[in-house]
């Protein structure tokens, strides 16, 4: 199985946190990094997002249709995001737009079995896949992806 986790681009600050939109900036990023995606998913990827506005947003310009999770709001664990993409089980890619610190966690404990803060940056990629699912120790990091090192 693979598994994209996509953390959103620039917001603007505010409250509530759920009605904040992405900066021009923010558009931006999510636009190359979605021209990124779009030209490496599996047309049969799976598209999870965040019911926050910047997340939406961010989807959107992948231009694929998506579905909403709940689930993947602001302040999800770790393990509620992996429930949400049925990793390892399920049998297409699956592709999370998400949020820090929660995407970050996910990624420590996908690498190193523990859940830990690691610092995902805003519009990037991190790309896992599984050799042979069920077993924890043939996951690999596949490709890592900022929105400043797409080539256009």
């Amino acid at each position: 199985m693979d598994l994209i986790l996509w953390r959103h681009a620039e917001a603007e600050p505010g409250f509530p946190d759920l009605e904040r939109a992405l900066t021009v900036k923010g558009q931006k990023q999510a636009r190359r990094m979605g021209e990124w995606l779009g030209s490496q998913l599996p047309d049969t990827c799976r598209i999870l997002v965040s019911p926050a506005l910047r997340t939406l947003q961010t989807a959107e310009a992948l231009g694929r249709k998506f579905k909403m999770h709940a689930e993947l709001a602001p302040g999800a664990e770790a393990a509620d995001v992996l429930k949400v993409a049925n990793w390892p089980a399920s049998k297409e890619a699956v592709l999370i737009v998400g949020h820090q610190p929660t995407l970050g966690q996910v990624a420590a404990l996908l690498l190193s079995g523990e859940e830990q803060d690691w610092e995902m940056r805003k519009a990037s990629a991190w790309w896992f896949a599984q050799r042979d699912p069920g077993d924890p120790a043939s996951v690999y990091l596949k490709a890592v992806m900022a929105h400043d090192l797409v080539v256009k």
